[in-house]
């Protein structure tokens, strides 16, 4: 593109012949997305809101062709008329639509004729969308007038547009611009609209687009780094479209419920140009400093082992987002020397302490104390990793955090379990039996008869409730060592991957430590801590044996995790 001319506009200083040219397909907006626009305006009260950018290519004086915005200037054209046609002190829009090919569209939007309804079906999605706005405004008796009023003030001076003018002599531009930003539906984000700030031509503020362009897209492309993106953040990667918007919305302060999308794009567009005539205006270059200086922050941290694993534990845990940690580090207050490392690592420190603290370390358990269980094995894995000698292996943030459901693959499972809640279907009582028959097979002593049991009902296929339950209560007496009171608490806990397999999910100690085993030999991720559980690392060598979860397992269980959170921990984790 030859030249960008990148600004925004209130939706009333919208002026032009807008030309809807012939490569676009026609009005298609209905009751659900002109519902939610006028819903969104109509609650701003005191805020500002921001609509998806109008993209134009100035084709004569004040005539634009619309390459992108078609259904919402349409809608914000169709909105004024209906309120001009009932209130006159209220204006008509100052723009118009025209369509290149379909001339029935542009008649009806002038003269909001219904007898061309049957024109076409553009116009009869029009049609449609003025009766569905005169339904909003008429839905509570007595509201219609004051609800047309605050929508037209609230349209002069709240509720913006992004102004993106390309101005080109080469069509075709346009149409590539076009289909990118419609085929699959991808908008623009802020941090394009950023980019666009910098890529503007005569800007006598910048006079290095070339690096920054090179400089963007290399940020760009270090997180793309699955390890680097999930150490920053617990959003999947599906949640951003241009990875970059994470490091700018983290210097804007985007707060996490905004309504405004394009939060960013103001905060940095302010900084360049602000409203405030006593604020002095950053130059673009000056403002790219600092998006390089925030990055190579984070850069930092990813790269030092301690700074990795304390700040990625805060983060997965929930327990700080990356932007409380970056507002601590101070990095651009002139005013405040900034946090030594040694400080910084204290003040992180103070996070995780605050994470994992209660007034009661005793009988922590499954249900009442599930959230903080969650934290503290979540914790003990971080730590055990950070601690192994020579710092040569790092906690996985992006292997724990997401799958492609993106929800999250590891929860809170018990070691051992003895009951069969979840199991209420003959598949899952089959699937139980068959994953428990092994384990007993290996037992030593006499077992013949519940062995045979179960393969009967194995063969045959069939199962029911009362036959499973007294077959669910041998085999787990056989395969509990004590009388299960430790059941729900933390030394029968760990971070355990079993998806939606209730079969598994209520297996004995033995199914699932030969899960973890195939898991192991299969190359998949496994939290280090659960794998040293269900391997018996923990247990002293004069009291192991492999079937069972019992009670020197569990005492050298919570002696690891006391040990290695001994600097977290007010006081020792204890149960009975």
């Amino acid at each position: 593109m030859d030249r960008i001319n990148l600004t925004w506009k209130y939706v009333n200083d919208i002026k032009g012949d807008f030309i809807v040219p012939s490569y676009q397909r026609g009005y298609r907006w209905d009751k659900t997305e002109i519902n939610r626009l006028l819903d969104d305006v109509y609650t701003l009260e005191d805020k500002n809101y921001c609509l998806q950018p109008i993209v134009v290519k100035k084709i004569g004086d004040n005539k634009y062709e619309l390459i992108d915005g078609q259904q919402r200037l349409t809608t914000i054209y169709l909105i004024y008329k209906y309120m001009h046609n009932r209130v006159d002190e209220i204006e008509i829009p100052e723009f118009s639509l025209n369509y290149d090919t379909r001339k029935a569209s542009t008649t009806f939007l002038q003269n909001i004729d219904f007898s061309l309804r049957n024109d076409s079906i553009d116009v009869w999605f029009m049609a449609n969308a003025y009766e569905c706005i005169d339904k909003w405004f008429s839905a509570q008796k007595g509201l219609k007038f004051k609800k047309m009023t605050k929508i037209n003030e609230y349209f002069l001076d709240k509720v913006k547009i992004i102004w993106y003018e390309i101005d080109t002599n080469d069509k075709q531009d346009a149409i590539k611009l076009f289909t990118r930003l419609n085929i699959g539906k991808i908008p623009l984000t802020s941090a394009e609209l950023i980019k666009a700030m910098f890529m503007r031509k005569n800007d006598s503020n910048i006079i290095r687009q070339d690096e920054i362009s090179l400089q963007w897209d290399n940020i760009e492309r270090d997180l793309h780094n699955e390890s680097f993106w999930y150490f920053l953040t617990n959003y999947s990667t599906k949640d951003y479209q241009t990875r970059i918007d994470l490091v700018l919305d983290l210097m804007s302060k985007k707060p996490a419920d905004t309504k405004d999308k394009y939060h960013t794009y103001f905060y940095f567009d302010e900084l360049h140009n602000p409203k405030d005539i006593e604020q002095k205006p950053q130059s673009l270059n000056e403002i790219w400093k600092n998006i390089l200086l925030a990055f190579d922050v984070l850069k930092d941290w990813y790269s030092d082992h301690t700074f990795y694993h304390k700040i990625g534990y805060l983060i997965a845990s929930k327990s700080k987002t990356l932007a409380n940690i970056f507002d601590e580090y101070d990095i651009f207050d002139k005013y405040k020397k900034n946090l030594t490392k040694n400080e910084f690592i204290k003040k992180l420190d103070e996070y995780i302490k605050e994470s994992v603290k209660t007034s009661d370390y005793s009988n922590l358990v499954y249900g009442t104390n599930s959230a903080l269980i969650y934290k503290i094995l979540l914790l003990f894995n971080v730590e055990s990793v950070r601690k192994i000698d020579g710092q040569s292996r790092r906690f996985p943030f992006n292997k724990f955090k997401f799958n492609a459901k993106n929800k999250s693959l590891w929860s809170l499972e018990h070691i051992h379990a003895q009951n069969s809640q979840g199991l209420d279907e003959e598949k899952q009582w089959l699937k139980w039996l068959e994953l428990h028959k092994p384990p007993i097979e290996a037992l030593n002593g006499n077992n013949i008869e519940l062995i045979n049991e179960i393969q009967t009902h194995l063969t045959k296929g069939k199962i029911n409730n009362e036959q499973f339950q007294n077959l669910h209560k041998q085999i787990v007496d056989k395969l509990s060592a004590d009388n299960g009171e430790y059941i729900d608490t933390i030394a029968n806990l760990a971070l355990l991957n079993v998806g939606d397999n209730s079969a598994l999910r209520n297996s004995t100690f033995d199914v699932k430590r030969d899960m973890v085993i195939k898991m192991d030999m299969a190359g998949q991720f496994i939290p280090f801590c659960t794998k040293m559980a269900f391997l018996k690392y923990y247990t002293p060598s004069d009291k192991n044996q492999i079937h069972f979860w019992a009670q020197a397992d569990r005492d050298a269980y919570i002696d690891a995790i006391n040990k290695i959170l001994a600097d977290y921990l007010t006081k020792p984790i204890a149960f009975n």
